[in-house]
């Protein structure tokens, strides 16, 4: 029996402001989180993630610009991708592995109260 693999893609998103979507592919859609700085590539490097709405999977290949007066105006590019195994999930904390070009390894999404939008703000790291 084959599993259908999970996937993951990171998108740069040069809109407003530059910023990265992460977009971690759960129950048919791609769930959501705006980073403002680089993924985290090595350990003990925090970053904040923003959770936003969910995405349908056909986005995860999404890349272009999105025309002005649209929301989102800007451009879009495929930072990473590739699949993700994940290890656990529960309302504060996500753990997964990720097989992507740029990432790889063990990360967490750990949910925290940071930031101008506490309800939705995550913390992402690399653990191994």
């Amino acid at each position: 029996m084959t599993t259908k693999k999970l996937i993951f893609v990171v998108q740069k998103h040069k809109a407003s402001h530059l910023h990265y979507d992460f977009r971690l592919e759960m129950n048919r859609v791609l769930k959501s989180w705006a980073v403002p700085k680089e993924p985290p590539k090595t350990k003990n490097v925090k970053r904040l993630a923003v959770a936003v709405e969910d995405h349908p999977l056909e986005y995860a290949k999404f890349h272009g610009t999105i025309p002005e007066g649209n929301y989102g105006a800007g451009k879009v590019e495929i930072w990473d991708s590739g699949n993700y195994e994940l290890k656990s999930k529960d309302s504060k904390k996500i753990e997964f592995t990720l097989h992507g070009k740029k990432l790889k390894g063990n990360f967490v999404l750990v949910k925290t109260n940071y930031g101008n939008k506490p309800e939705k703000s995550w913390l992402w790291m690399k653990v191994g």
